[in-house]
Parts: structure tokens; sequence; C-alpha cells
């Protein structure tokens, strides 16, 4: 995880954040209610978190995927999905690719 200008960046007690996560300042990872057990959202690994943005309840947001500046998200997205707006709403990633390949695979070099 990587936090450029941490300033002002919240992240839930109950939050879990993937491998090789950029959050930007301003960012929140945050709880819905008062009541017990996970409320914070899961992050997979490579994803980009935009300034300013709100990341609400349980939710999970799939590898590979970025929130824009200032988004609020309030419902899980698959991996790579581009999720912008209040309420955010997602579409796929630019460059994602058409089928989604084995990890394995995929890394090789």
């Amino acid at each position: 995880m990587f936090i450029d200008h941490g300033m002002g960046v919240v992240i839930g007690e109950t939050a879990i954040v993937g491998d090789d996560v950029l959050i930007y300042h301003g960012v929140t990872l945050g709880g819905t209610g008062h009541h017990g057990g996970k409320r914070h959202p899961t992050i997979g690994d490579r994803v980009i978190l935009g300034a300013g943005a709100k990341l609400l309840g349980n939710i999970e947001l799939g590898h590979d995927s970025a929130v824009g500046a200032n988004a609020v998200v309030v419902h899980s997205a698959p991996p790579w999905t581009t999720l912008v707006g209040i309420p955010a709403h997602g579409r796929p990633r630019r460059g994602a690719p058409a089928e989604m390949p084995d990890a394995a695979d995929f890394y090789v070099i």
C-alpha cells in the first residue's frame, strides 16, 4: 500500500486493503452503522483510489480497479472496473483483458 500525501486519509478498523494499492489524500474507507462485525470496505490488489474518494460500508472492490477523485462508492464492483460519480457508477476499465486471465498465466514474463 502506498499513501500519497496522506493528509486526511481515514481507514476504518475492519477495512481490508490488498497489495500494491495507491491511496491519494482525503480518501475514506468508512463504515455504515454501529453494528458489530465487518462494516468497512475490502479493497483488492493493484487498486487506485483517487483524491477525496469515499468508500462506505461492507463492499468489495475487485483487483485492478480504479476509483475517481471525489467518487462516493456504496456498492461492490468486479475486477477491472473504473468507478466515478456520486453515487459511483462503474464501467470496464481501459486496458482490461477481454477475458479474465488466470493470475499465473497473466503475470508470466
